[in-house]
Formats: C-alpha cells, sequence, structure tokens
C-alpha cells in the first residue's frame, strides 16, 4: 500500500493533506459540514490510487534509428512508435527516453489521451561531436489520471545502438607502388589466342584431388600432372594505427589522436574503393581484416571498418615494438601504412623491421609538440627525436611526411605520394 501512495503527485499529496488538516479541525470543533469536505479531500486521492493501480495499460513501443551509423557531426533521426493495445483509455502520457549527454538533451514529449487501438508516432534528432558507440534507451512513459493527481511510471527493456564514427574525408586518387599480393600458388595466366586456358601444372602429390588432373599433360610427360591451385592475385594493405597514450597530445576532437583515427578512415575506406582488402590493426594487438570484395555497395565492408574505429581507444602501451605493432608475422602485408604518434629511434627501428615484409610502406608521423599548445615539457627534446626517428624510417625504406596540427588528411595524402614519386625519380 505504501509503495501504491508513492505514485501520488504533488496535487495528490496536497488533497491528502488537506483532508487529514480539515478532518481534525471538524473533529475538534464539532463541525459535521466541514467533515465531510474533509472525507471528500481523503477519498479523492486515495480512491484515484487504487483505480490507477488496478488499470492495466497495455502500451506497446517500438524505437527505430535511421541511421544506425553517422559521421563525427552528423544527425540521425530516433523515431518512437507507440500503441495503446488494451481497452482501457489512457490519461495524460509523458514520454522520456533515455539518451547519453554528448547526444544532446533528454527528449520529453506530452501526449493526450489515447484511446484504444490508438497509435502515436514522435521523433526526435540526435548529434554527437564525437566518436562512439551511444545506447539510447530505455524509454520510460509516466501516465497521469485526469485529476492530474497520480502519476504512474513504467519503462520499457529494449535499448538501440547507435554508431558514431569518424569523419571520413575523400582522398585523391594516385596509383600506388607495390600493389599486388598474392595467396595461391601462382598468379592465374591470361588466355590464349584461341581463347583457351594457359593450362599451369606440375607434378601429382600424395592427397591431391583427382579431379585436378589434367590428362592431356598426363598423357604428353607420361605421369600424373594437375592444375595448379590458382587464386587470383590482390591489392593488399595493412593500415596501421598508434593508439599509444604517451604518443599523442590533445583533448577531445581535436587532439591529435581523433585525427589519426580520421586518417585511418579516410585511408581505409579510400583502399577499400579502389579494390584493396584492407587490415587495421593498433599498438595492442588487434588487427582486423576487411576483404576488398565485402565493401560493394551490396554489402557493408566500409561499415565493418568505420565500426572498428568508432569504438578504438587510447591505449596504455608504452612503447612500440615488433610484438605490440599487433602484424601478423608471417606472409606480406602488401601496402604498409602507418599513421604514428611521437617515436623514439629504437621505436622507428622496429618499424624498419617490419618494413621488411611490405611491398611498398607510407608513414604519417605526428608533430605532436604542434598539439600540445605549449604544454610541451621538452619540446626540442622531442623534436630532435623527431627528426631522427624520420631519418631512421627514411633510410629504411619507408616513405615519411611530418603532420601539424591543423593539417588536412587530403592534402597529406597528396603530399605524401607525390614525396613518393619524386623519390622514385631520384
Amino acid at each position: 500500500m505504501a509503495g501504491r501512495f508513492s505514485s501520488l503527485t504533488t496535487r495528490g499529496r496536497a488533497f491528502l493533506a488537506a483532508g487529514i488538516a480539515a478532518a481534525v479541525c471538524a473533529l475538534a470543533l464539532g463541525q459535521n459540514d466541514m467533515l465531510r469536505v474533509a472525507i471528500f479531500l481523503i477519498a479523492l486521492p486515495v480512491v484515484t490510487v487504487l483505480v490507477v493501480a488496478r488499470t492495466r495499460y497495455r502500451i506497446a513501443a517500438t524505437r527505430s534509428i535511421e541511421p544506425v551509423r553517422v559521421p563525427v557531426g552528423k544527425q540521425a533521426t530516433v523515431r518512437l512508435h507507440l500503441e495503446n493495445v488494451g481497452r482501457m483509455p489512457t490519461g495524460l502520457l509523458l514520454l522520456e527516453d533515455q539518451v547519453p549527454y554528448v547526444l544532446g538533451a533528454r527528449p520529453r514529449f506530452v501526449l493526450d489521451r489515447m484511446s484504444a487501438r490508438w497509435r502515436r508516432d514522435v521523433a526526435y534528432p540526435v548529434r554527437s561531436d564525437v566518436r562512439g558507440k551511444f545506447t539510447i534507451g530505455p524509454l520510460t512513459l509516466r501516465v497521469t489520471d485526469p485529476f492530474g493527481l497520480v502519476e504512474l511510471t513504467r519503462a520499457f527493456k529494449t535499448r538501440d545502438v547507435l554508431l558514431v564514427t569518424p569523419e571520413v574525408h575523400p582522398l585523391p586518387y594516385v596509383r600506388l607502388g607495390g600493389e599486388w599480393a598474392a595467396s595461391g600458388e601462382s598468379r592465374p595466366r591470361a588466355a590464349t589466342a584461341d581463347g583457351e586456358e594457359d593450362i599451369t601444372v606440375r607434378e601429382y602429390r600424395f592427397g591431391d584431388d583427382l579431379r585436378r588432373v589434367h590428362w592431356r599433360s598426363s598423357a604428353r610427360r607420361g605421369e600424373l600432372m594437375v592444375r595448379r591451385e590458382e587464386q587470383p592475385w590482390q591489392s593488399r594493405a595493412t593500415v596501421f594505427l598508434d593508439t599509444r597514450r604517451i604518443g599523442h597530445r590533445g583533448t577531445g576532437p581535436a587532439s591529435s589522436f581523433e585525427w589519426a583515427v580520421s586518417g585511418a578512415a579516410s585511408i581505409g575506406t579510400h583502399l577499400l574503393h579502389r579494390g584493396y582488402s584492407v587490415r587495421l590493426a593498433t599498438d595492442v594487438g588487434a588487427s582486423f581484416a576487411v576483404a576488398a570484395r565485402e565493401a560493394s555497395p551490396s554489402s557493408d565492408g566500409e561499415g565493418l571498418l568505420l565500426d572498428a574505429l568508432a569504438v578504438v581507444g587510447t591505449s596504455s602501451v608504452g612503447q612500440l615494438t615488433q610484438l605490440s605493432l599487433g602484424l601478423p608475422h608471417d606472409g606480406s602485408h602488401g601496402l604498409l601504412i602507418a599513421m604514428l604518434g611521437v617515436i623514439t629511434p629504437a621505436e622507428a627501428e622496429a618499424m624498419v623491421r617490419i618494413r621488411q615484409r611490405a611491398t611498398n610502406a607510407f608513414a604519417i608521423v605526428i608533430d605532436t609538440p604542434s598539439w600540445a599548445i605549449g604544454k610541451e615539457r621538452s619540446p626540442e627534446l622531442v623534436a630532435e627525436q623527431l627528426a631522427e626517428s624520420v631519418r631512421m624510417l627514411r633510410q629504411g625504406g619507408w616513405r615519411v611526411i611530418t603532420v601539424s596540427a591543423g593539417a588536412a588528411i587530403g592534402s597529406v595524402w597528396s603530399e605524401l605520394l607525390l614525396a613518393q614519386r619524386v623519390e622514385v625519380r631520384v
């Protein structure tokens, strides 16, 4: 019973308090008329509580987010569909949806009485200046009686997720060197002039599928010959993102880390559109691959890459080593592109060793003192280490460009590829 009376509004409590006070005065003064008024003031909120508590409202609510994935700074729309599936009409409804603070103010809606089988739709916008994975919900519903004396709160359990991805900048198309990497026994051969495929064969090995036997070659050579396992060569790229907390400067959306994440997203999606199979790696050992065929309009390969970058955060790794680079130790990395924070010569040496397994390697090194805004403890020492690290990377076969605060990712990409072409000519 105490729990039911906790649903009384301020007006209901005032009615109850006034009724009790009037009853005490009526008994003390012997005023029967005042006692009747007191009984009415007490009975009205009590009866309302009992009636509302026994009433079973059947309200269904669904939520949809359009779109479920938006870039930083873009707006999404949340739509709520309400339906009174019961036979009892409702009183005044107050809707309140739970949203994170970064998405804006908590939305509240007031709806008039909903009759049986009535439907209502409401919508509100959400927008975030920071990337991440945000949970929206649950929806709370407050129902009041016609007198405004009682207010019941009901909460729905469903929650939905909104992904805010890093900003993707368009990059110019320039041909990159060392694009091809193979995964089969040989590269597919071209068709001959008469239209027949130029078959590449080898000797039969124990365990080979007999369906691969090439009988014409076997008859000519006098021994079983089988077709080679041929898989199409494909452009393969690895994007490495330095997430070390000590390797970046600044806070919030204007930090060097957020610039690096946006750069990795822009480069990764650019390479996917060019037909690359992209692998995303970080210094904590995390590795995420998206095949080029998954980036077609009929699938969501680009979305998978952006989803991974939407939730990536800074790490507590202290130093980049060959083991902490998060890159596979077998096979070729193909085209290797590294987004690096401040690095020491020892870390540059580890990057040089990684370079040996890449067909071509590019490094975008962030000039962190320019992001520190005068808060760098030893800017001269950091600048000296940066210059030495860049020199070591270039000597180790990396194409390197340093980036200062405020640089546009598209311009950095153009300068990086231009430096490659100039270096090749030299």
